[in-house]
């Protein structure tokens, strides 16, 4: 009887063991290719639209995607724009757009690949945000490196309305991942 229980702790022990040197090696696999989405575990995002944050990063979004689609997603750009900005700031961007001939919000003629909002600081009634913006695909086994642009975005805390863009250069811009 005694044997019997031995050959079992062995058991258990040695599975133990393989399981805990095996998950790791698991965990450590390289994603898949961003070309693959297929093959792509899916990914969670969540937020919340109470926090100012947190619709920053609903909006950049959400504009993305309708400047992406290109003519059909104008409409949706223009009445998110109205949603998420305050009247001041709609106002400075239209300028800004006559003027440079491109969006005011991406101050680019077209749509980045990818997007990331972090927490920058907050007071006298506004929160700031730092937004990063991809350009280009950067692939895996492509060799192509993106490449970014960077802005401070200001809400009012009270309103959670988005008050100002300021393109920051990336020196003093974090790394918004």
């Amino acid at each position: 009887m005694a044997s019997t229980r031995r050959v079992r702790r062995t058991v258990l022990a040695a599975a133990l063991a393989v399981a805990a040197l095996t998950a790791p090696a698991v965990a450590q696999e390289p994603p898949p290719s961003p070309s693959s989405s297929a093959t792509q575990n899916p990914v969670v995002k969540k937020g919340t639209p109470v926090t100012t944050i947190d619709r920053v990063a609903d909006f950049y979004g959400a504009y993305i995607d309708a400047v992406y689609d290109g003519s059909r997603g104008r409409r949706l750009a223009t009445d998110l724009r109205n949603h998420y900005f305050t009247a001041g700031l709609q106002r400075t961007l239209l300028a800004w757009e006559r003027r440079n001939q491109a969006d005011g919000v991406l101050r680019a003629q077209n749509a980045p690949t990818a997007w990331a909002v972090k927490y920058d600081s907050s007071g006298s009634g506004h929160l700031w945000s730092l937004v990063r913006l991809t350009w280009g695909t950067g692939t895996w086994g492509t060799g192509a490196q993106p490449t970014y642009s960077y802005f401070r975005v200001q809400s009012d805390i009270h309103t959670r309305l988005i008050s100002d863009i300021y393109p920051i250069r990336r020196s003093s811009a974090g790394t918004a991942k």
